[in-house]
Parts: structure tokens; C-alpha cells; sequence
């Protein structure tokens, strides 16, 4: 578990699946339009795949991904770091937040978790996080966090299956503070 703020970062439990389920159901018009697997039919079933999937990429030691919860225990999103390159020792730092519960601070505080997490516990010289170009919300929870504007990438991303620009963010352990 991690802390994050006013939240709590943790890996998932069979039993989030319905409360993850109805939040990806609840956003499927806001993160559906980024993200392709958030639709209004996902159920229990598509997030206990979801939650064996990070299990089993957990102890390959290719993600580490958690669900973001308010300090009563209500599920807000989900989080991690995963597509490492153990090379070039840098990773992808992605987020989401139920639409209920968006703007109020949680993408933001999972982001400098996570932040923290590859760089110093880790030991990552980055961390990117790589933003669909029209994704402004997504955008200003880089920028809120600190991560470092890069670029604008062409055909960086698909987002249903259509090439698509996106903002390159970074984090550098060289930048840390």
C-alpha cells in the first residue's frame, strides 16, 4: 500500500471488482474516449481479468498497478507503472478517475506516488507519461504534478484503433529535487 494524500494506493482484491466494474461503467463517455477497454458494458468478469493480469505482471515484475481509494475505502480509480524497459530503466505512469469523482485531486496524487515509487524505490532514471493530444484533463494532471513537458508525438498512441499525437511528460531521477 502506499499513501497518496488524502488517498491510498493499493493493489486490487477480488473483492473491488463489482466497485471497479460500476466505476468503469459510470465513466465509460470520459475515460471510454481514451482509454478503449473502459466501456458501458464492462462488468465483475472484465475486472477480475484485469485484476489476474496485474498479478501475473506484478511477479514478472512488469507492472505494478493499484486501484485508487478515498480514505473510507470507496474505489476512485486506478493507477501504475507499467512497459518498462529495464535497458534504458524507464517506464509509463498512467492513470484514471471514475467521472464521479474527477477533479478532485486523485490523478494528481497517485501521479507523485508513482512518481516517487520508480524513481527512488525502483530506481528508474524516468518515468514518461504520454497523454492523448485532445486529453486536456489528463494534461493538467501532468502539469499539476510537475512532470516535465517533452514534446508533441506524432501517431504516438492508437486510441481506438486510430493513430494518434500525443504529449510526452517525463520524470528524471536527475531532476529530482
Amino acid at each position: 500500500m502506499i499513501a497518496a494524500g488524502q488517498y491510498l494506493l493499493r493493489p486490487y482484491l477480488p473483492s473491488d471488482a463489482a466497485a471497479m466494474s460500476a466505476a468503469v461503467r459510470e465513466s465509460a463517455d470520459t475515460v471510454g474516449r481514451w482509454m478503449s477497454w473502459a466501456k458501458a458494458d464492462f462488468n465483475a468478469y472484465d475486472a477480475a481479468c484485469w485484476f489476474d493480469a496485474c498479478i501475473q505482471a506484478r511477479a514478472a515484475g512488469t507492472a505494478h498497478e493499484f486501484g485508487i481509494f478515498a480514505a473510507d475505502g470507496t474505489f476512485v480509480g486506478g493507477c501504475g507503472l507499467n512497459q518498462f524497459s529495464r535497458i534504458n530503466k524507464l517506464c509509463n505512469l498512467g492513470y484514471w478517475v471514475r467521472q464521479s469523482r474527477q477533479s478532485e485531486g486523485a490523478a494528481t496524487s497517485a501521479t507523485r506516488a508513482l512518481q516517487q515509487l520508480g524513481l527512488q524505490r525502483l530506481g528508474l532514471a524516468r518515468v514518461e507519461i504520454v497523454i492523448a493530444e485532445d486529453n486536456v484533463a489528463s494534461v493538467a494532471v501532468a502539469r499539476k504534478a510537475g512532470a516535465h513537458y517533452e514534446c508533441l508525438a506524432k501517431s504516438r498512441l492508437q486510441i481506438h484503433g486510430k493513430p494518434t499525437a500525443a504529449h510526452v511528460f517525463s520524470f528524471t531521477a536527475d531532476s529530482q529535487a
